[in-house]
């Protein structure tokens, strides 16, 4: 397995490892959105290739102030292999290259397998309150 940045020959193969994974997200994550919205601002999209295949995906972000993953992907027939963690590992560390001392990330609150899967990796619960509005 490599992990390496996206490259525009990944889009179709990240479009359909995302709508597998997050079949139910909402309209305004739409996979062919999001790709097109994060590469006008940066270029923090990881992916994870073995024979040829995507099978997982990470993309990051950076404020200069605080990191944040978005969208952590693994194919279900890939999960409990390494490659989420080296996935997550790879980013951080991207991250961590370009200024961050601190990385966040959101969950759903009812995905416990998920959270189990950040705590090993070093991640914490903190006492925060996520909030957001559309703008319109």
């Amino acid at each position: 397995m490599i992990i390496r940045k996206f490259e525009e020959s990944d889009r179709e193969s990240l479009i359909s490892l995302w709508s597998e994974v997050f079949p139910d997200d909402p309209a305004h994550n739409l996979p062919s959105s999001v790709i097109a919205a994060k590469l006008a601002v940066d270029d923090l999209i990881f992916v994870a290739q073995q024979d040829n295949k995507l099978i997982g995906a990470c993309m990051a972000g950076y404020d200069g102030h605080r990191g944040w993953l978005y969208a952590v992907a693994v194919l279900p027939q890939q999960r409990r292999s390494g490659t989420g963690a080296a996935l997550v590992k790879h980013a951080m560390q991207s991250l961590k290259d370009i200024g961050c001392i601190k990385v966040n990330l959101q969950i759903r609150s009812t995905n416990t397998q998920v959270a189990a899967f950040y705590k090993a990796l070093g991640f914490a619960v903190e006492d925060r309150m996520s909030m957001g509005v559309f703008i319109k």
